[in-house]
């Protein structure tokens, strides 16, 4: 990776496109290893992480990062899912949040030497390339180790400087043990909580 320490710095991050990278290579991304990392290499100026959420659901799977990278210095971009029914009458839902990054990014590069792009999506060449002609540098992380590979080629090809996320996974992958770890004393917890509920025999 190529950062000057006095470089003012910003990551965009297409949610859903890193989440399904890193799942492809098998690994969880530590979002306080990531925010540090890319913090030590020069001044870092805003994390932002975009993501769609189903509003309807009492529950959402990703809820609980959403409120954790909003808490841990990552400025969220969310919007709600819309719901649709297609040519042949199935469900889907819909998600994108490719304009609202693509927004951020032209609104911040005056302020930036170096963009971050977490996505392999071919729809932001015309972006980079619109960034790069205001001098500011762009880096894209995505990887092409997966099968098939998740960078568009084009995108590839349009940024500075192509990050594998392969070579940063000993960097910011979760600790798979401490997850565990964390998991089995919740579970103890929990059940130590249904004893004491029942109350004496």
């Amino acid at each position: 990776m190529k950062f000057y320490p006095q470089e003012r710095v910003a990551l965009f991050i297409d949610g859903s496109n890193l989440y399904a990278a890193a799942r492809a290579l098998g690994f969880d991304i530590d979002y306080k290893k990531l925010l540090d990392l890319f913090a030590g290499k020069g001044r870092l100026i805003r994390a932002f992480y975009y993501t769609a959420l189903i509003e309807d659901q009492d529950y959402s799977p990703i809820r609980p990062l959403v409120d954790w990278l909003d808490y841990n210095g990552y400025t969220m971009v969310t919007k709600p899912t819309k719901e649709f029914t297609d040519a042949q009458g199935r469900r889907k839902i819909k998600g994108n949040m490719d304009i609202e990054l693509a927004i951020d990014v032209m609104e911040m590069a005056p302020s930036l030497d170096h963009v971050v792009l977490f996505s392999g999506d071919g729809d932001f060449r015309r972006l980079v390339d619109a960034v790069q002609r205001k001098g500011v540098r762009v880096s894209v992380v995505s990887t092409i180790r997966s099968q098939p590979p998740m960078v568009a080629d084009e995108l590839r090809r349009q940024a500075d400087v192509f990050i594998e996320l392969t070579d940063l996974e000993p960097l910011i992958a979760r600790n798979p043990a401490i997850r565990e770890a964390r998991m089995a004393a919740q579970l103890q917890q929990r059940s130590i909580q249904e004893m004491e509920d029942d109350g004496p025999l």
